[in-house]
């Protein structure tokens, strides 16, 4: 499955948020307010996180969010979304974030949950940057 690619604009937008000097967090945050929909929103949110918990809920809506754009885009609970194809990238950090930020709370059956979904998701691998 390969997720639509975002609007040039907002893609642009975040882009911006991301070279901010200043408020970097905040300039992402009001980017996914105006797009909730978003996945590279989501994912750049849980990396910017002030916190574990601020971090593993945006990875968290992120997530949900690209299940809900996957089976839109139909996907219907198996088959792969490579890291290969940059638009399933903002679906795939949130994953993989998440099931860091599961392990880091202690959440060791999620992390492995999260895991294991990312290699039949894409048994390459998911780079972890």
């Amino acid at each position: 499955t390969v997720l639509p690619p975002p609007e040039p604009a907002l893609a642009r937008r975040l882009a911006e948020a991301i070279a901010s000097a200043d408020g970097r967090r905040a300039a992402v945050a009001a980017v996914v307010v105006s797009a909730p929909r978003f996945l590279d929103g989501w994912a750049e949110l849980g990396d910017l996180g002030r916190d574990t918990i601020d971090r593993y809920a945006a990875y968290r809506v992120g997530y949900h969010r690209g299940l809900d754009a996957l089976r839109a885009n139909g996907w219907r609970g198996n088959g792969y979304v490579r890291w290969a194809e940059p638009t399933n990238r903002g679906f795939l950090r949130c994953l993989r974030g998440l099931g860091e930020m599961a392990a880091a709370i202690g959440e060791d059956d999620e992390a492995e949950r999260c895991h294991t979904f990312l290699l039949q998701l894409d048994p390459g691998g998911v780079p972890t940057d």
